[in-house]
């Protein structure tokens, strides 16, 4: 993605074209990106080549959950839904593990039925349910446990997962109360250590911290976990400030924990596999002037992207076509929906903008889809893969008729 003559194309098609043949908002995915980010994942982490399984919550598209499976991945899902999707989407139930902290009974049973990897249980609850479920079908089940690790992973405090207040995993006290349980079970496999400590981190200094923490918990189970699963949560650079996190110096980490407790590394990356290989082409429906800024309004609104009202999170905005005019007032980009919250980004300084202008919001991929609805009783956008500069329309845009 980037440009040509000032003119923005991704993967060698222009996003001006696209906006003509397929109307506007679009969410455009890109395959290369999608590729590059998984080779350099794999690269990183080669030394003890982990199990990569997608959180499926980050984007739940089918066919780009096939082209990960194409590429090797495996799944996280959090919702019988996503399980569903994951396997309809041809990733093997040995490559999918089950995490969340409110399974149903019902979910539990299908997932068990699956003979999926791994479910990641979070309660004492939670593993008495599989264990009755287990008794009655007289089989055995894999399962993991996750810790609460208490490890603040210094990011927004709506994703983070591993501090005490969170409600995800369980303490110290509680785990090693639960691996001695589920070691005298005849029902349960106890296979795997989980945690996961939020999201969008982009400092290694968490994940070391989280690390020390596992290495002295798995000492006192005097236990050999076959699986430890790491989570997820690498960021990605929203803002183009070049601050990256050093997967390097993470996978060296774990190369030496791995060393100590000799088990395999699952991890279950979302937002840094899909996050930056996807862009939102919307259209300057109205400039409207305002006090000290003017309002830049688009055809695309919060229901299409959530995040900047849901965690007041910034996403770049770039022109479709650049000028060499300035604007001397700031511009608001803004949507149409009748919430204060709709907005998009302040930005000074940006090029002068008309009417029916298109402009691209960056790297969309992550939570831009999953995260969308229909509130205002607006149509969902089409979204669009980009392979090999050809078009594929991985899902249509949503009919009004239908909604109503």
């Amino acid at each position: 993605m980037k440009y040509k003559l000032k003119n923005f194309f991704i993967d060698g098609l222009k996003a001006q074209n696209l906006a003509k043949r397929y109307n506007t908002p679009i969410y455009c995915y890109s395959f290369k990106k999608l590729k590059e980010n998984i080779d350099e994942f794999k690269r990183n982490f080669s030394y003890f080549k982990p199990l990569i399984c997608f959180s499926v919550k980050a984007n739940s598209n089918k066919i780009l959950l096939k082209e990960m499976r194409r590429l090797g991945l495996g799944a996280d899902v959090v919702s019988i839904g996503e399980l569903m999707k994951a396997l309809k989407s041809g990733i093997r139930p040995n490559k999918i593990v089950f995490s969340g902290v409110g399974k149903t009974m019902h979910e539990l049973n299908y997932a068990i039925t699956k003979k999926i990897l791994l479910i990641n249980t979070e309660s004492k609850s939670e593993i008495f349910s599989i264990e009755k479920i287990a008794k009655s079908k007289k089989i055995k089940v894999d399962i993991g446990i996750r810790l609460n690790p208490n490890t603040d992973a210094n990011t927004l405090s709506q994703i983070s997962t591993g501090k005490k207040e969170n409600k995800f995993g369980i303490s110290e006290k509680m785990f090693l109360n639960l691996v001695n349980y589920v070691k005298k079970s005849k029902y349960l496999n106890l296979k795997c250590l989980s945690v996961h400590i939020g999201s969008q981190i982009l400092n290694v200094k968490p994940y070391e911290k989280m690390l020390k923490v596992l290495d002295k918990i798995i000492k006192k189970t005097h236990y050999h976990f076959e699986y430890v699963d790491l989570g997820g949560g690498m960021g990605i650079n929203y803002e183009n400030n070049n601050k990256n996190l050093d997967l390097r110096k993470y996978s060296s980490s774990i190369k030496r924990f791995i060393k100590k407790h000799n088990s395999k590394i699952i991890f279950e990356p979302g937002r840094s596999i899909i996050g930056n290989t996807g862009v939102l082409i919307s259209r300057i429906i109205y400039i409207k002037d305002g006090y000290k800024k003017n309002f830049i309004i688009l055809d695309a609104a919060m229901n299409d992207l959530i995040r900047p009202a849901l965690y007041n999170s910034k996403h770049r905005i770039i022109p479709a076509k650049k000028n060499n005019t300035k604007s001397k007032k700031t511009y608001e980009f803004v949507g149409p929906i009748c919430e204060s919250t709709d907005k998009f980004l302040t930005v000074k300084k940006f090029q002068k903008l008309n009417e029916k202008d298109l402009i691209i919001i960056c790297d969309v991929g992550a939570y831009g889809m999953s995260l969308s609805s229909n509130y205002n009783l607006r149509p969902k956008a089409i979204e669009l893969l980009i392979k090999n500069s050809k078009v594929q329309i991985i899902n249509k845009r949503q009919n009004l008729k239908d909604l109503i």
